[in-house]
């Protein structure tokens, strides 16, 4: 009887071991389950086009209109009922074509430098999202537009170490007021060279060709091709002979005077690697270019002048994010400091980060400059909603601003908050996208869009335009105007340039913005 009973006293032990055991692991699999559940999980990997956001997709159908409005030379099934042939003869005493291309603003010159910037971020927004227009019927008016200006950058590029940067005189633009299809005026060209160099603008010229390359790489293999070209012969000329081209022509500075090169010749350099994979131009921007120009932890602005939050920060993050094939282990570390300082402008960006930006209106536009206000703002949502789609395409779950947990979804709800306030969300409840919505600006400053098509009052007769207290009798439909004051007022007078102007590289990135909230993103390695 005891060693039955012992026998039975040590089976109930084992069995109580057993549960206890069972127990603990159990305890352990729900403590495990309740802590993952404190981390965002990766979102799916978005797939075609989803359902299309009408908002959007009417918006970007507007903003699309004002690269007819601001073409030059001879017209192509003209869209524009207000618009003609104008500029026929640009670069004709050189003997070369530039007719085409695009007016700058609201006047007629080429500037050269914001025009190439204009065309890299036009390619840079159907590269992206080209699947997304083309199912709201905008992909081909992109690249029609895109291909207007690199026709003209083509032909701006007559030898290797000669650029054409500017073709008309400001000081004698901006002392008429007429219709481009009736201007008498000369139109003196300005050029780099190997005398006169401007890295910067040369460097530009190359990232849009360079990137534009990949645009027509399968629609149009030769065209393709020339543009690489060029772009190669660009970037050697750039890189040879430095040199800051607002000091070789002083006279740029007043309209567009460039603070840096360095920043254009890893943008180039980056581009460059997208579209041909050789090795040697990650190096160049990974190495020491990257230690001399690329500012790696200090966060900076997108825009016309500043390409370092454009590319050494995203474009290059997008190398990171899907990798590269036999990069070496300095590459690597470069591209990390590349995306670490995207995740530092992201932080930025995102307004409740610890590191938030405070350079912000009362209503959430983001604040940067006085004039062209919402350049920036516009820049930064296209930047924060692409890293928010390498994220989810790369199905990176979130991103760490000193010790605080955000998403691709906080990014894009961000990028959407900046859109919306563009598009009437903010004090004003006026879209600052002309033709978009039931209230939006009615004198903006635009030669063209402020004379009747069928007036021609020459030079000094337009000013009476300038001054009517009438809204423009041609609407500029897409035009994005300079937008509000710090205060978040706007006067909508044609006087106000500060405010009411508007630029052809403001429209490329808004359209680049509008494009990528269209539709569920579906960003993919379209480039890589």
């Amino acid at each position: 009887m005891a060693a039955g009973g012992g026998s039975k006293s040590r089976g109930w032990c084992c069995w109580l071991v057993v549960i206890l055991i069972a127990a603990l692991v159990v305890t352990a699999i729900v403590l495990t389950i309740r802590k993952k559940s404190h981390h965002p999980k990766p979102s799916p990997v978005p797939g075609p086009p989803g359902s299309i956001e009408k908002k959007y997709s009417d918006a970007l159908a507007v903003a699309m209109q004002f690269f007819d409005i601001q073409k030059s030379g001879k017209l192509v099934k003209n869209k524009i009922p207000w618009r003609g042939d104008s500029a026929l003869d640009d670069g004709s005493e050189k003997k070369l074509d530039l007719s085409r291309g695009m007016y700058d603003a609201g006047d007629h010159m080429k500037f050269g430098f914001p025009m190439a910037f204009t065309a890299t971020v036009l390619s840079w927004a159907i590269l992206e999202y080209g699947d997304q227009m083309d199912a709201v019927n905008q992909l081909e008016p992109a690249q029609d537009s895109l291909k207007w200006i690199t026709d003209y950058l083509i032909n701006a590029h007559p030898s290797p170490n000669v650029l054409y940067i500017q073709v008309g005189d400001p000081e004698v633009d901006h002392k008429c007021w007429e219709r481009p299809e009736t201007m008498s005026e000369k139109r003196p060209l300005i050029q780099v060279n190997e005398s006169s160099p401007g890295t910067d603008v040369a460097a530009e010229t190359a990232a849009a060709l360079a990137s534009a390359s990949l645009v027509f790489k399968t629609i149009d293999p030769t065209y393709s091709a020339t543009l690489l070209k060029h772009s190669r012969q660009l970037f050697t000329f750039a890189d040879t002979y430095r040199g800051l081209y607002s000091v070789s022509i002083p006279e740029v500075r007043t309209y567009y005077n460039s603070t840096g090169y360095g920043d254009e010749l890893l943008w180039a350099a980056t581009w460059l690697y997208h579209a041909t994979q050789d090795k040697s131009f990650l190096n160049y921007v990974t190495a020491q270019n990257g230690k001399a120009y690329a500012k790696w932890g200090s966060p900076t602005w997108f825009s016309w002048d500043d390409k370092l939050a454009g590319t050494q920060q995203v474009l290059l993050s997008r190398v990171s994010f899907f990798g590269a094939k036999g990069t070496s282990n300095s590459e690597n570390l470069g591209l990390q400091k590349y995306r670490k300082t995207a995740e530092a402008v992201m932080c930025g960006l995102l307004p409740d980060s610890p590191t938030a930006t405070s350079s912000r209106t009362d209503g959430g536009l983001t604040w940067v400059s006085e004039w062209n206000s919402l350049q920036q703002p516009v820049a930064s949502a296209f930047l924060a909603v692409i890293y928010s789609d390498y994220m989810l395409t790369s199905q990176t779950a979130s991103l760490d601003c000193s010790g605080n947990s955000y998403t691709p979804k906080d990014l894009r709800n961000f990028a959407i908050s900046q859109a919306d306030y563009v598009l009437g969300k903010n004090p004003m409840k006026m879209s600052y996208l002309v033709g978009y919505g039931s209230k939006y600006p009615q004198f903006v400053h635009h030669r063209g869009a402020s004379i009747p098509a069928d007036a021609d009052p020459g030079c000094d007769d337009g000013f009476k335009w300038l001054v009517s207290p009438q809204p423009n009798p041609n609407v500029a439909t897409g035009a994005l105007v300079g937008g509000p004051f710090l205060n978040e007022t706007y006067i909508d007078s044609r006087n106000n340039s500060m405010q009411g102007e508007p630029s052809t590289y403001n429209s490329a990135l808004v359209v680049g913005l509008l494009s990528s909230l269209v539709a569920t993103s579906s960003v993919v390695q379209s480039f890589m």
